[in-house]
């Protein structure tokens, strides 16, 4: 989970933990980046904001997909169609989005939509 915004990152944190989620926070990309790519276990998901200092969500999936191809991306955002388009991200293509403000059932029930789909493609090729 990677958010600039405390209150907001405590709350993401705090609801996910709360469902049973194992999460790894980040105040920023940069410490997400060292974060990832020290963390030895697998990694399901990034949940991340798109717009935050010294690092963009869309340049941090991009480096931390390369080390691990198969980690689905959630981006968060209170910026929408084009200002989200300058920082390169396009909701659906390699991420999903989930619009600020956000209560905890959305946030919950999007995470769940977006891993579910995770093991529908994983079990896809398995007969």
């Amino acid at each position: 989970m990677v958010e600039d915004e405390p209150d907001v990152r405590r709350f993401v944190c705090q609801t996910l933990r709360m469902q049973g989620y194992t999460v790894i926070e980040a105040r920023h990309g940069i410490e997400a980046l060292a974060k990832g790519e020290t963390y030895q276990a697998p990694i399901d998901l990034l949940f991340s904001d798109v717009v935050m200092p010294q690092m963009n969500g869309g340049e941090l999936a991009t480096r931390l997909l390369a080390g691990r191809p198969s980690l689905k991306v959630l981006f968060i955002s209170g910026y929408t169609g084009e200002a989200l388009l300058r920082y390169g991200l396009v909701a659906g293509e390699r991420a999903d989005l989930l619009q600020k403000p956000f209560t905890a059932s959305m946030l919950t029930s999007k995470i769940r939509t977006v891993l579910d789909a995770r093991t529908r493609e994983l079990t896809a090729g398995i007969h």
